[in-house]
């Protein structure tokens, strides 16, 4: 199976692409996928959507993993990023690709196994489950295969859930 987990952003929005076979977990491919500040909105969710259908094209998941929105102090970050998160939903659907939604919370409890792990443990702990020689780089795309993982470690579950 192979797992998309994606960090959603405004100016860095992560991904993450795993393959998960038994209990094993390999890694594909991370990274990020920018946009210029100085650009209007809606050309910034244009870039973001249009690359993100490339990078679903090309890795062919057979799900999407993303991080729901918490609450933000700044309100306009909340709005830009709740923005790319409605980018993230559309591309999926769009792309006919399942996908799942996870807390910080289940996130922290998926990789960590503690539900108020800090971003450095989250780091390193996909580190070692992906046996990579370093934390990648940027933290958006830790981030995002640490939401991949989440959904890695969360399907045996779903599909009892499901029936499957």
């Amino acid at each position: 199976m192979t797992i998309m987990g994606i960090d959603p952003g405004f100016a860095l929005m992560g991904y993450g692409v795993i393959e998960k076979n038994g209990q094993r977990l390999t890694p594909i491919d991370c990274g990020v996928i920018q946009t210029p500040a100085g650009m209007r909105n809606s050309l910034r969710l244009k870039l973001l959507y249009e690359n993100l259908c490339k990078l679903i094209s090309h890795f062919k998941p057979d799900a999407i993993a993303v991080e729901e929105l918490f609450y933000h102090t700044n309100a306009k970050t909340v709005i830009t990023v709740g923005q790319a998160r409605g980018v993230i939903l559309l591309a999926a659907e769009m792309c006919n690709v399942p996908l799942y939604e996870y807390t910080p919370l289940q996130v922290k409890q998926a990789v960590v196994g503690y539900g108020r792990a800090e971003k450095h443990q989250i780091q390193q702990m996909v580190k070692v489950m992906l046996n990579l020689a370093a934390v990648p780089k940027p933290d958006d795309a830790a981030d995002a295969m640490a939401i991949a993982i989440t959904h890695a470690n969360s399907v045996a579950m779903l599909n009892k859930t499901e029936g499957n």
